[in-house]
């Protein structure tokens, strides 16, 4: 059977943005913050485009309406990533280590806070903090093979 293998490599670009809040975990928060704040935003932009590709207008009660919908998406979602990498941070230097169970923990903690701060369902807080915890730590592996 024929086989094909693919030579080279992805990499994705790399964009930071310094801002030094005088301490590190202050500083990785907010640089989660910003870069997940900014994805989220980014396609709440393109859905827009979208609609108005396919209304073939544009109104300023639609542009007023996009433009809180990006901030609330950026918000929320920037907020998400923020405790989460937080999270990880603050477990990476109680157990000093850095390894995938750091994202798996962190991302148990961020799950069951966000669910907990939206509703009063403990299955529900428990499925969310299972469901982050597998997000992250799937993420963390995927990390690793590139």
């Amino acid at each position: 059977m024929p086989r094909s293998t693919l030579v080279g490599g992805f990499s994705s670009p790399r964009v930071d943005l310094i801002v030094d809040m005088g301490n590190p975990f202050l500083n990785a928060t907010l640089d989660g913050f910003l870069k997940i704040g900014t994805v989220a935003a980014g396609k709440v932009v393109a859905e827009e485009v979208y609609g108005v590709v396919k209304r073939g207008s544009i109104s300023s009660n639609n542009f007023e309406k996009s433009l809180k919908k990006m901030c609330k998406e950026g918000a929320y979602w920037g907020t998400v990533a923020g405790v989460y990498v937080g999270f990880e941070y603050g477990v990476e230097r109680v157990r000093g280590t850095r390894d995938w169970k750091n994202a798996m923990i962190g991302g148990a903690l961020t799950g069951a806070v966000v669910s907990a701060a939206c509703n009063r369902n403990r299955d529900k807080i428990v499925m969310d903090a299972i469901a982050g915890g597998a997000i992250a730590t799937a993420s963390e592996f995927l990390n690793y093979l590139t």
